[in-house]
């Protein structure tokens, strides 16, 4: 896969800047400059829902006071991420132009407030947008403070107003070309629900239209595609007007609301907003699952992305707001770049003084002062950055890579199957990664458009649902020339529009795993069954494992079963199986296991391949996380511990520490970085 973008020749730090929030106070603003410089902040994020300060009344601009920002901040020698401004339009646009706020689900039209409130479709607020865009690219796009372009501010939402419903007609129709076709798509003759022409398709609504399954998956594909034609219109604006700089969107945590694999060919590079719960798992699984994130955001377009957000502190909106205790900041924060990002960037610089964010954290508190814990943490974190001069563009190289596709999910949490509560899909992808990152491999993710698997020797696919762009066949090859393929219960179950295959499942699949799946057993909370290994088994594994919620019951052809069901009416079934197809193997795990399975059984089948972790021969305990970046140089091996004690850590002698203590034990939340050269 090509990579665009290289990154900026070192690593930044900074984040959110609300200059228009303090005009009235000039010493304010110039105390601002010298606490950043104090803080090592080298980029701030600016313009940001600026739209009423930079537009008051319709057509009548005032950019001077952005224009003064930009300037200090550059001859201070800190960068912009200039953003536009449409996150958040002013009150003015909203009345005098109603038909840009949204409608909901129920057909009724919201009010003016909050943010994100306008619609994708309509070409007033488009027009609006287009406007803005091309007077700040015409003022700032070629100015050389202006590092890249952020694009609105966590793209998220849909409308359901006249001029959508038309759109989203047109789009079916585009997409299916007859109405006849996508009746038999969606298999609209249950219920009686067939219709007649594209004209009378709604979209889904708790007031009407809501349990065809066909319509609801469709309908989440066209918010994602007319949100991504929203963000092209933003961009384009910009390169009309003359500015070629960079540009990216925000992106949010395991957020369901969009496909983000559908803006790659979009924007340049990605960038995301991280806020963990640190508390509620305990550090080491929060860790793990934070890393997860970094790397599915990686994944997008395999090559360095941005930590947009984080807090400094504690944020306001979670349920309740803990503080970060010493030394978690600095860790988080390195974890982001040890995952591929080449920024810790933060909301916000300075503590709003009122509305809904005022108690959110900042680097720079209420009181305005430098001395506070919080600050100096940030300022710390500043100067790790500066040290790490060298891994800035490097990249990070997996060779094991998760099935995670967005569209599958999307339809299996619709299916009205065996469990309408608590399918548990997030839990079944941790599962895989957090084995192999206790194995000590790095992880990519794909989807199933993804056309270049071919580049990894081990992936898993759990509960994948959904088959389409000819995943299977894109499957089936891989395990023919000799790739290690798991895949769980659950799988291959309906084509692209939501429709049982009519054959035996994992559709197109069953001859490579050397079963296929009769029925699947849903099982309420609290109930669980195990796993028992068989006799002579080739993983030669010797414990018993749980399992829960989702138990599949597989008939065997040409599979070893490896462990059967302990108990109920399908005890002695296979739990997991191996099969021997062309140069690979094809494991299917049928059964929701617990962790502990998932380690065992993808570190013994590791063990009987070729495939090496990133250190050989390193172990480590869970929670105590390493990770690697690389560029035609150098390997970068990132070791950060997240547990509440010191552990002990000898590398190879090839290893040169170059970031943290000298010393052969890692103290709880601390980051080593060790160098070997290729």
């Amino acid at each position: 896969m090509e990579q665009k973008f290289q990154g900026f020749g070192k690593l930044l730090h900074g984040g959110d800047y609300n200059p228009e929030q303090w005009l009235d106070y000039p010493e304010i603003l110039e105390k601002d400059i010298e606490y950043m410089k104090e803080a090592h902040i080298n980029v701030v994020s600016l313009g940001i829902f600026a739209w009423a300060s930079l537009e008051p009344e319709e057509g009548k601009y005032e950019f001077s006071w952005l224009e003064e920002r930009i300037n200090t901040l550059y001859e201070n020698g800190i960068s912009v991420f200039l953003s536009t401004p449409s996150g958040g339009k002013p009150k003015w646009m909203s009345d005098k132009y109603p038909e840009i706020l949204r409608v909901d689900e129920t057909r009724h039209r919201d009010f003016y407030g909050f943010r994100h409130n306008h619609c994708y479709t309509s070409p007033v607020y488009r027009e609006k947008v287009r406007m803005m865009n091309m007077e700040l690219a015409r003022r700032f796009g070629n100015h050389p403070a202006v590092l890249a372009w952020h694009i609105s501010n966590e793209y998220g939402g849909e409308c359901h107003c006249p001029l959508c419903q038309k759109e989203f007609q047109s789009w079916l129709k585009e997409r299916y070309g007859t109405i006849e076709a996508l009746n038999n798509a969606w298999y609209t003759r249950f219920w009686s629900h067939t219709y007649q022409s594209f004209e009378q398709i709604e979209s889904p609504s708790s007031r009407g239209e809501s349990f065809l399954h066909g319509l609801t998956l469709d309908w989440k594909r066209f918010v994602t595609e007319r949100t991504a034609d929203f963000a092209k219109w933003e961009i384009k604006a910009l390169r009309d007007a003359g500015s070629d700089k960079p540009a990216t969107i925000n992106m949010m945590y395991d957020f369901q609301g969009l496909n983000y694999h559908k803006f790659t060919d979009i924007i340049d590079f990605v960038s995301w907003d991280n806020y963990p719960v640190w508390y509620k798992k305990g550090h080491a699984l929060l860790a793990m699952d934070s890393g997860m994130q970094h790397d599915m955001m990686r994944s997008l377009m395999k090559q360095p992305f941005l930590l947009m957000e984080s807090c400094p502190t504690s944020t306001n909106w979670q349920s309740v707001s803990k503080l970060k205790e010493p030394g978690l900041l600095e860790a988080a924060s390195l974890q982001a770049v040890a995952h591929g990002s080449e920024s810790v960037l933060y909301f916000q610089i300075r503590q709003s003084r009122g509305s809904y964010e005022k108690f959110h954290g900042a680097v720079i508190a209420h009181n305005g002062r430098r001395d506070t814990r919080v600050f100096k943490e940030v300022e710390q974190v500043g100067s790790d950055l500066e040290m790490m001069i060298s891994l800035a563009g490097s990249i990070t190289k997996a060779k094991i890579a998760i099935v995670c596709d967005q569209e599958s999910r999307w339809a299996m949490e619709d299916s009205a199957g065996p469990r309408n509560k608590g399918l548990h899909y997030k839990e079944a992808v941790e599962k895989s990664y957090y084995a192999f990152r206790k194995a000590g491999f790095d992880v990519d993710f794909v989807d199933m458009e993804t056309d270049y698997i071919e580049e990894y020797q081990v992936i898993a696919a759990p509960m994948l649902y959904m088959f389409r762009c000819g995943f299977e066949k894109k499957l089936r090859s891989f395990v023919e020339n000799g790739g290690i393929l798991l895949m769980t219960y659950w799988s291959g179950i309906v084509d692209e529009t939501d429709l049982c295959y009519l054959d035996e499942v994992p559709h197109g699949l069953t001859d490579v795993f050397g079963v296929y799946s009769e029925e699947i057993d849903g099982i309420y909370d609290g109930m669980k069954n195990c796993a028992v290994p068989t006799e002579g088994n080739s993983l030669e594994l010797e414990k018993t494992y749980t399992c829960e919620y989702l138990c599949d019951l597989v008939n065997t052809g040409s599979a070893e079963v490896l462990m059967t069901y302990g108990k109920d009416f399908y005890a002695g079934k296979p739990v997991l199986t191996c099969n021997r197809y062309g140069k690979g193997k094809a494991y299917y795990i049928c059964a929701d296991m617990e962790q502990a399975f998932y380690d065992e059984v993808y570190s013994r089948l590791i063990a009987q391949s070729e495939l090496q972790p990133i250190i050989p021969g390193l172990k480590l305990p869970a929670g105590v996380e390493i990770t690697s970046r690389e560029n035609e140089q150098d390997v970068f091996v990132f070791v950060q511990n997240y547990l509440s004690e010191t552990v002990n850590l000898v590398l190879p002698g090839e290893y040169e520490l170059i970031f943290g203590e000298k010393h052969e034990e890692i103290k709880p939340l601390e980051t080593m970085i060790f160098r070997r050269k290729k």
